[in-house]
């Protein structure tokens, strides 16, 4: 029995169900839900979400890549940032990188002035932060190894000179 089989399926569609999953794994159904629990209770799954393609929506949703610069002291580590970052619910992802800056944050609103304030009024004063750069999403073409579009083929004949 792999648990890596069932978590694999599980992040290609989170909707199978438990005899789906049984049929592709040749597990027993009660078997496919003991692992899934068990899963959920070690916390090693955490949650179920819908990929959503925001373009497709009438109504706007701002999304932005934040890089965060900090300088740690002795009383504080990024654990500590991070733990206090990762509350604010305009937070949706928070992970400490390697390169050119520590963290990498990604933020949604209702609006560029809602992110931006949330930037400027939340998030810069955080006495550790020394520097921020917001990259504002402008289109999706993946998320969640899900590509986005309309399915088609690129009709755009070739052009050789």
């Amino acid at each position: 029995m792999s648990e890596r089989e069932v978590l694999e399926l599980l992040r290609e569609n989170a909707r199978y169900s438990t005899a789906d999953i049984a049929r592709m794994t040749d597990l027993e159904e009660d078997e496919v839900a003991a692992v899934i629990d068990d899963l959920e209770a070690a916390g090693v799954v955490r949650g179920y979400q819908a990929v959503v393609d925001w373009d497709e929506l009438e109504t706007e949703r701002v999304r932005a890549e934040v890089e965060l610069n900090v300088r740690l002291d002795r009383e504080t580590g990024y654990d500590d940032i991070a733990e206090r970052l990762a509350r604010f619910p305009e937070v949706k992802a928070l992970r400490l990188v390697s390169g050119d800056y520590d963290f990498d944050m990604e933020v949604e609103g209702d609006s560029i002035r809602e992110v931006s304030q949330f930037i400027s009024e939340q998030v810069a004063p955080v006495p550790e932060i020394t520097q921020t750069v917001t990259h504002y999403v402008m289109t999706s073409y993946k998320e969640h190894g899900i590509e986005f579009g309309d399915g088609e083929d690129d009709d755009r004949l070739s052009f050789s000179p």
